[in-house]
């Protein structure tokens, strides 16, 4: 079968975007994987789906594989480029648009210029929520990586925002031991669905720079849970205001969390890079 795509990006995060209302296939995890390859395939941190809606209650479905091939619940930048992606393709004239996932629902508004807010929900602090093994919630917390003379302690926030994250403090984020880290703390037992790993170095009270380490996808440019992640981490630690600007190696994001019960807004851009098609 040859199917029809658009290769996106949000800040050089990059998706293949596939229409499965117009064009429905059905794809195995292994072919996920020849698609995601960058020399073989068209190449991507991750695929996603545009679906008929599951209720009346959305307009469509939203959903997300990882390169891997694994199906994740969530992806902050992957969202911004689905809400351009309808608009553009004529599937909605709706603004704001509204989407299921695997985790619920989430709001995206077009603001102008291909830049979309997007209403990431209140995130989960529980342990049982995230999900990770601890006896009881705690602003930080210690776990052991590595193996023999190598085995050290890290420490860090867990949260979920549909998708679990931990976030490490940095001093310098270039400097950060991402891949090593990312790989081990990313596949800890004590995280049983695994968990994307954010590097943040406070650059002041509203500004951090970072670098995420994704579960079935390695290091990124950017990743828009991460970022809201790492600011409800640092806003819980009383590091930083309200209002955040998050520099990734990709660009930047705009981060605001009221706190308590109050819903992350992210905003940024999102843009499509070519049209094309591929035989599978």
């Amino acid at each position: 079968m040859r199917i029809p795509f658009t290769k996106m990006q949000g800040l050089g995060n990059d998706f293949m975007v596939i229409d499965m209302i117009s064009n429905p296939v059905l794809l195995t995890r292994e072919q996920v994987r020849q698609l995601a390859d960058r020399h073989f395939g068209v190449g991507f941190d991750q695929l996603l789906l545009v679906e008929p809606p599951a209720s009346p209650e959305v307009d469509f479905q939203y959903r997300i594989f990882n390169a891997d091939g694994t199906e994740v619940e969530h992806c902050g930048n992957g969202a911004r480029c689905f809400a351009v992606f309808v608009h553009d393709k004529g599937l909605t004239g709706k603004n704001p648009v509204r989407v299921g996932t695997l985790n619920g629902e989430l709001v995206l508004t077009l603001t102008g210029n291909n830049q979309v807010t997007v209403n990431m929900g209140v995130p989960r602090l529980r342990p049982a929520d995230i999900p990770f093994h601890a006896p009881q919630q705690a602003p930080l917390y210690k776990r052991n990586i590595g193996t023999g003379n190598l085995k050290h302690e890290v420490e860090f926030a867990a949260l979920s925002l549909g998708n679990p994250h931990a976030v490490l403090k940095v001093d310098d984020v270039a400097a950060a031991e991402v891949g090593e880290i990312g790989r081990e703390l990313g596949s800890h037992p004590h995280f049983t669905e695994g968990v994307n790993v954010g590097f943040m170095q406070v650059v002041d009270r509203g500004r951090i720079r970072l670098r995420v380490y994704e579960r079935g996808s390695g290091e990124t440019l950017a990743c828009g849970t991460g970022a809201c992640a790492a600011v409800v981490a640092g806003c819980l630690e009383g590091l930083l205001d309200d209002t955040v600007r998050v520099t990734l190696n990709g660009g930047d994001l705009i981060v605001n969390w009221a706190g308590g019960d109050e819903p992350v807004m992210m905003s940024g851009p999102a843009s499509t890079v070519f049209e094309g098609s591929i035989q599978v």
